[in-house]
């Protein structure tokens, strides 16, 4: 138990201090051209045009719907509205969760400090990313113990919202639109769901990555993909 629990400090450590320079070396790979931006998921039919002869495809991918929920400081919020340009890292939790949901919670926060505010950086990337945690018990998960938990874990509240709202939409926004594995329900009340996957969604509503938020070395990848997505931003706009 010693040697995992100081293999994981070791590793939430590399996480904490290597991100920063993963920014200075991904953005190095890109003035060369040498980039793999994260691919997209969610094929939903592939169209097909003769042009001169020669057959062009091109393939479509889902987007992910809005959805309306309430945050922490008790604001209605639409994550494709108010959210809009943003990327978006989306993760499910209930507060009363015991063991799960608090180690993917400080990853998370890992993350966030990760992306706080540099002003050695041009760009600003905590306007880029904003940081989703819904809950899936939110009957008991209110406003107010959404507040109090998101101050345990030192949230920037206008870079990390935590949601509660109506469960079958939450729910749907999960299975449909998430496409997670979370097995077959209504959003009834005897359905629960749960999973501990960050989910990558880019700009333009792509899912762009699914990762093991309890995994540091995953946690590591999609902070590095974040960082490609923002530049990929950054570069569709010269």
């Amino acid at each position: 138990m010693s040697k995992k629990s100081n293999s994981r400090f070791i590793l939430g450590l590399a996480v904490a201090f290597l991100l920063p320079l993963s920014f200075y070396f991904i953005a190095k790979s890109l003035s060369k051209d040498k980039i793999h931006l994260p691919g997209r998921y969610g094929v939903e039919r592939v169209d097909s045009n003769v042009v001169d002869g020669v057959l062009q495809t091109d393939t479509i991918y889902h987007k992910v719907a809005d959805l309306q929920l309430t945050n922490q400081l008790g604001d209605n919020v639409s994550l494709n509205k108010d959210l809009e340009g943003r990327i978006m890292v989306v993760s499910f939790f209930f507060i009363n969760c015991p063991d799960v949901c608090p180690k993917m919670a400080s990853n998370i926060g890992l993350l966030q400090k990760a992306f706080r505010k540099n002003p050695k950086m041009e760009n600003g990337l905590d306007y880029s990313v904003h940081f989703v945690s819904i809950s899936v018990d939110p009957t008991k998960d209110t406003v107010q113990a959404l507040r109090l938990y998101a101050d345990s874990y030192k949230a920037n509240h206008d870079h990390w919202w935590f949601l509660t709202g109506d469960k079958q939409s939450i729910y749907n926004y999960a299975r449909n639109e998430l496409k997670l594995a979370v097995g077959a329900g209504d959003g009834g009340a005897d359905d629960f769901l749960h999973s501990q996957k960050l989910v990558l969604i880019d700009a333009k509503r792509n899912i762009r990555g699914y990762y093991d938020g309890l995994d540091v070395v995953q946690v590591k990848k999609c902070a590095d993909d974040m960082v490609l997505l923002t530049m990929e931003k950054e570069r569709k706009k010269k």
